[in-house]
């Protein structure tokens, strides 16, 4: 991850969480990231690449959209906390999910119940809140904040994110760092009309080799790229922001509204106004989160 780049944690719930055997869930897959730290007990996540126990003394990380299982058959506490990452850095970054803790990520944790008093999940049952409707309102919440907690919640969460990023490495290995720092320029001006011809030269390549390039060292062409991390963008700013469509596409550099609706509707499947129409909220007006149509959501 580049020095220059920025995390926009956004917090949906946190909680300090007592359970009796009562722990058991399967095939959990949420569109939001989950951090966990045991206080005393023990219980077990089922990842992809296994099972593992959790106990005191460490900070557990599970990515948005990794189907998981929980098993727990004693007593133990733990706390909780679900936060959307809006840059996707998840589909970039493998993550350790297990890292060291101590005495100060727990004060971290007990500090940021503290600001948060109120975003305990009312059910542990995944079917209560892993929807779209629970999602976006507790997106929501974050509009509703004091700058000064703003502040402070990001503070502690780019704290207890910072030591997954430790250990964290790429998925795919991009081995031409000249197509890093095009992927880089990209992300830093997704606002911007981007042209790949100028992208290419800067870069001192060819358009049709650095197309080439792109493709193979990333899965899919630049302007694909470019387009579906704009899309991204305008998933996010309808979420979080009150401005119109129209105002939208104007900001990432759409000057057809028909052609941005037309793109909207083949990355996501469904149009702006269904997104809105689908959220269950036409005073809020908020979409699917990014990325949430085109993952593959396990129910449960």
């Amino acid at each position: 991850m580049s020095k220059k780049e920025t995390l926009n944690l956004l917090l949906l719930n946190v909680a300090r969480k007592e359970h009796d055997a009562d722990w058991n869930w399967k095939g959990v897959n949420s569109p939001f990231a989950r951090i966990y730290m045991v206080e005393n007990g023990s219980a077990q996540v089922v990842m992809p690449d296994g099972v593992h126990s959790i106990e005191p003394g460490h900070l557990y990380l599970i990515p948005s959209f990794v189907t998981h299982s929980y098993r727990n058959n004693d007593r133990f506490t733990l706390y909780y906390v679900h936060i959307y990452e809006e840059q996707n850095i998840f589909d970039r970054l493998n993550f350790p999910f297990e890292v060291s803790a101590g005495a100060l990520e727990m004060e971290l944790m007990k500090r940021l119940l503290e600001i948060h008093p109120n975003m305990e999940l009312s059910q542990s049952n995944p079917d209560s809140y892993d929807n779209v409707p629970t999602l976006m309102q507790n997106i929501a919440k974050n509009n509703q904040f004091p700058f000064y907690s703003v502040v402070e919640t990001k503070g502690i969460l780019l704290q207890l994110f910072s030591r997954f990023l430790n250990n964290a490495s790429f998925k795919h290995e991009i081995a031409d760092k000249r197509i890093n720092k095009a992927i880089r320029y990209i992300q830093e001006n997704i606002s911007r009309d981007i042209n790949i011809g100028e992208l290419a030269k800067t870069h001192y390549l060819n358009p049709e080799y650095f197309i080439r390039l792109f493709k193979k060292q990333v899965q899919c062409s630049p302007l694909q790229y470019i387009n579906q991390k704009k899309i991204e963008k305008a998933q996010l700013m309808l979420i979080i922001g009150e401005q119109s469509l129209k105002e939208i596409a104007f900001s990432l550099s759409f000057e057809n509204m028909s052609y941005f609706y037309r793109l909207f509707k083949k990355i996501t499947g469904v149009s702006p106004v269904q997104y809105r129409i689908q959220s269950g909220s036409d005073v809020t007006r908020k979409p699917v989160p990014a990325g949430a149509s085109r993952k593959n959501r396990t129910k449960r």
